[in-house]
């Protein structure tokens, strides 16, 4: 299995913090752990935060949930697409446009849960099937060249990265930061 250290120059930059976000350097496991810690906290969820927004404007957590699915299909197709060596460019997405029209208000809560554990099951299996030549496989999406492994990594990343966003802003898990005082220099 292709490293997390190995895929570094093969994931453009705006999805570096993804990579980032996870310490596993194998892709089986990040995925598998990252499920575990995303279900965990999925279930430890109260119910009234569900159609929660910490801001207007703000996505609720069912709408976050929803695009945690859709950005996960996204990534993983294009990985498909990759892996199966298809040399045509694929499109970007604009999550904000794609958020609106999901409805994900009006979808249910377990529903939702559901549709990621189903989702992310399959995805670990596709990306555990891939041998060395597809995993290195790159291509194109949004204008940027990744390889099919960067995108694993991704996927478990991005699910991380929103995770820090709903223990910190939804679920107020993690204490406000305390500004760095820098050291005075000695002369």
């Amino acid at each position: 299995m292709i490293s997390r250290k190995e895929v570094a120059t093969t994931v453009p930059e705006s999805f570096k913090r993804y990579v980032n976000a996870i310490s596993e350097n194998n892709l089986e496991e990040a995925l598998r752990k990252n499920t575990r810690r995303f279900r965990k906290l999925l279930k430890n969820i109260p119910k009234k935060k569900i159609n929660y927004a910490y801001a207007e404007g703000k996505w609720s957590l069912k709408e976050m949930l929803q695009h945690i699915v859709d950005a996960e299909r996204v990534f993983t197709f294009r990985a498909l697409h990759f892996a199966r060596k298809d040399g045509a460019p694929l499109p970007g997405f604009d999550e904000n446009v794609w958020a609106i029209t999901a409805k994900a208000p009006k979808r249910s809560w377990s529903d939702l849960v559901d549709e990621f554990l189903a989702l992310r099951a399959a995805n670990e299996l596709f990306f555990t099937a891939l041998d060395e030549d597809q995993l290195l496989a790159t291509g194109t999406a949004n204008n940027n060249q990744i390889s099919v492994a960067g995108l694993g990594f991704v996927c478990a990343g991005h699910v991380a990265h929103h995770m820090n966003i709903i223990k910190e802003r939804y679920l107020g898990e993690y204490p406000p930061l305390k500004p760095v005082r820098k050291k005075k220099r000695q002369a």
